[in-house]
């Protein structure tokens, strides 16, 4: 079993993806660090962000070398941009992401 690929592409080739994993607890750290060197910490377990395709497979290879294909999971929301989804926060919203215009 592998990461499902929808095919979705963004503008330019860049792909916008929520990121949400339930890895063990001695995978957590370093699925949070890696996750960090390409995209934006939401909340716990949770990542988004603009990357090129370059940068996506990168990022799946690098997740398919962490995890525990019998235990963890991670779901890779794609996204065709920022723009085309509503996000709702209910209570506080930990790390917002701001909009550079």
């Amino acid at each position: 079993m592998g990461i499902k690929n929808t095919g979705a592409l963004g503008c330019g080739g860049k792909l916008y993806l929520l990121i949400v994993y339930d890895v063990d607890v001695d995978r957590v750290t370093k699925v949070n660090k890696f996750l960090k060197l390409y995209l934006h910490w939401r909340q716990n377990s949770v990542f988004e962000g603009e990357v090129s395709i370059s940068q996506f497979k990168k990022l799946k290879s690098g997740l398919n070398d962490i995890v525990n294909r019998e235990k963890d999971s991670i779901l890779i929301y794609n996204l065709k941009d920022r723009k085309n989804f509503k996000l709702e926060v209910i209570g506080i919203e930990k790390n917002p992401i701001e909009l550079i215009l």
